[in-house]
């Protein structure tokens, strides 16, 4: 058996992996998912720091279980695993980016999209928050970019619970150690008809910070809505 730990990535909550987790659980596995701060059903007010607070909350969770946990994060959750795998790399027996942002030390993850050429400009569909220390979607419209594979029956519910994201979080530089970060095992899966994170940026970030293994799924960015059966093959495997 092995305890999962789901990290979500920009905009949602702990409840996108809603599918998965009955998934793993029913082969007999545990699978946390839970809300980062400010996140989700998580209304705390953020101030700064954004993402070391989020990096010290999940390493809190991930020493309170009994044996060394998976790290799943997705999209912009791969930073957050990362100065997670830090914190507590004793304790993470994997770290999982799942289409997700693969920073090397000392770079935010921002200024790594910024350099791919062919990403998408998310701007002229985001609304910035009265503080304006972030953004969030008003009209929807993020289906053709996250969810262009998920039952288009699913995609008001999902849009109805997007939430603003905060900018700082992108924007830090993230503060790894080849002794701490270093020596835990990465593996990627590739979404590889995303048009949010496109799959020529995972691989440029795979081909500056090398994975143990990769895997590949025919999916969009989601695809724990678009093929949660299939990704939960995939992180099993990954466990094994």
């Amino acid at each position: 058996m092995a305890t999962f730990i789901l990290i979500h990535g920009a905009w949602h909550g702990g409840w996108c992996w809603e599918k998965l987790v009955p998934l793993l659980e029913a082969r007999g596995h545990r699978a946390l998912a839970p809300d980062l701060a400010g996140m989700g059903n998580d209304r705390r007010v953020l101030g700064e720091g954004v993402l070391a607070l989020w990096a010290d909350e999940i390493a809190d969770l991930v020493r309170q279980q009994e044996e060394p946990v998976i790290l799943v994060g997705h999209s912009r959750g791969g930073i957050v695993i990362s100065e997670v795998a830090e914190r507590v790399p004793d304790h993470v027996a994997r770290l999982v980016y799942l289409t997700a942002y693969l920073v090397p030390p000392g770079e935010a993850a921002l200024a790594v999209s910024l350099s791919q050429p062919g990403m998408p400009d998310l701007r002229p569909m985001l609304t910035q928050t009265a503080d304006g220390r972030g953004s969030y979607f008003a009209s929807g419209g993020t289906a053709p970019l996250f969810y262009h594979q998920v039952d288009p029956a699913l995609v008001p519910g999902i849009e109805a619970r997007l939430c603003p994201e905060p900018h700082e979080p992108v924007v830090t530089p993230l503060m790894l150690t080849a002794e701490r970060f270093g020596r835990v095992p990465r593996s990627y899966v590739e979404a590889g008809e995303d048009k949010a994170l496109i799959p020529a940026l995972q691989r440029a970030m795979r081909e500056r910070m090398p994975c143990e293994s990769v895997l590949t799924l025919p999916s969009d960015h989601s695809p724990f809505y678009s093929m949660p059966e299939r990704l939960a093959d995939a992180l099993i495997g990954l466990a094994g």
